[in-house]
């Protein structure tokens, strides 16, 4: 075996077992690099003689040809392993579900959710929302709302009071949302017509009760506000919140301190089979009070009562929520479970609207 032959064989097999790209790289520039053993040769036929080229040229050119062709051939089995093994380790089982994306993965809380749907009914009746904060003062929470002093609501078994503040006065976080009520008949000249949906805390804790829940209130001031408007404004409301072509409606009278006269509202409904169905049946079930604003309150808020008279009126959201959507217990609601919120939760693009349908 000649040199040429020696050389071949030991190139041709550092090219076979060239493991990666890099190390057939180190292959090539070993033999045909600038200074590798192949190029070294064929510098050398400048200085051979017309018959010595002659003879040794096809073989040298030979031997870079054979080793060009073998460092190719070996690149593309090298390239083509790579990919092979690419797509095995980025395999996808086509057999397994697609998985959503995340609007369409996600959910909506049906607290929030029952908030805008309540929000789209009064908004389609011309009410607006306003808000104000969770920690009130006595004044707003009470005084100005007809509360008298030793009222059982003022007590620390229904109500959270803060610590007191260099002026000794106590700060309370709110029982109801009829302090919004205050603020906006303080601050807005009539007619006034809004709803005032938010967090409330009380000092109760069972199946049915939080210390913290949601409440929706509306009110309701001009010159000619009457008892008959607020009967068609709660009958409206029941009707397109229970998506049900009628209800019928009772009117107990009450006692609130803030309203006079003052009632709770039942709502006809069936119970049988477990179920509560809105509509028909032969029961009654409460789900609201109301009444006309208390002279009392209009003159706390600077308004005159012989000017002016509205209605008010307070809805759980929590309770229309379980009563709607067919939830037995109050608690899950926060108790932040995955799985009950992926059971009863809402899609986050299907908005509330007179329109499309309030439950999509």
């Amino acid at each position: 075996m000649t040199d040429l032959d020696t050389l071949q064989a030991d190139l041709l097999g550092q090219v076979a077992n060239a493991s990666d790209e890099a190390a057939l790289e180190a292959v090539r520039v070993a033999a045909l690099g600038k200074k590798g053993s192949v190029s070294d040769l064929l510098k050398t036929l400048g200085a051979m003689t017309p018959e010595e080229r002659k003879e040794r040229g096809p073989l040298i050119n030979g031997l870079r040809d054979r080793v060009q062709a073998a460092i190719g051939t070996r690149r593309e089995a090298l390239a083509e392993a790579a990919l092979e093994a690419r797509l095995a380790a980025e395999r996808i089982d086509v057999t397994l579900p697609v998985r959503e994306a995340p609007e369409v993965r996600g959910r909506i809380h049906p607290i929030s959710q029952v908030m805008d749907e309540v929000t789209a009914i009064f908004a389609g009746m011309g009410f607006s929302v306003a808000e104000g904060p969770d920690i009130e003062t006595d004044d707003n929470n009470f005084t100005a709302l007809n509360f008298p002093p030793g009222h059982p609501a003022r007590e620390m078994h229904d109500t959270f009071f803060l610590a007191p503040d260099r002026n000794g006065q106590r700060k309370v976080l709110r029982t109801h949302t009829s302090p919004v009520q205050i603020r906006t008949m303080r601050a807005q000249e009539p007619p006034i017509r809004v709803i005032c949906p938010g967090r409330t805390y009380r000092h109760d804790s069972d199946q049915t009760h939080t210390p913290m829940f949601h409440q929706v209130e509306g009110l309701v001031i001009d010159r000619s506000a009457n008892i008959a408007n607020l009967k068609w404004v709660l009958e409206e409301f029941c009707r397109t919140f229970f998506e049900v072509d009628a209800v019928t409606m009772r009117f107990r009278p009450s006692f609130f301190p803030f309203t006079e006269p003052s009632a709770e509202v039942d709502i006809q409904c069936s119970r049988r089979g477990g179920e509560i169905r809105f509509g028909e049946g032969t029961d009654w079930l409460e789900i609201l009070g109301c009444g006309m604003v208390h002279p009392n309150v209009l003159r706390n808020c600077g308004l005159d009562p012989d000017a002016v008279q509205g209605f008010a009126f307070g809805v759980g959201i929590d309770r229309i929520a379980m009563l709607k959507y067919g939830m037995p217990d109050l608690r899950p609601f926060f108790e932040a479970d995955v799985r009950w919120l992926d059971h009863y939760g809402f899609r986050p693009l299907d908005v509330p609207s007179l329109v499309s349908g309030l439950t999509g």
